[in-house]
């Protein structure tokens, strides 16, 4: 296989992944419970807060896994 075809397939996979990543994060607000599931630690003090998505977290490696894994095979 030529290595421009692989440079190019690669390039445009990684854009894919981009366009994607960009609109989860556009609309990462209008999904009402992502960063507030059950298990996400949130610890408020006076004068500080501490949050740490610890399920939501687990839930988008797990997706992420699927899908990468999806993907990948041939």
């Amino acid at each position: 296989m030529n290595p421009l075809n692989l440079i190019g397939k690669n390039l445009i996979i990684f854009g894919i992944v981009l366009l994607v990543l960009g609109a989860a994060l556009l609309f990462a607000d209008k999904i009402p419970f992502l960063g507030r599931l059950p298990g996400d630690i949130y610890i408020e003090k006076k004068g500080f807060s501490f949050y740490f998505p610890v399920i939501t977290c687990i839930i988008l490696s797990i997706v992420l896994t699927l899908v990468l894994n999806f993907f990948s095979r041939r």
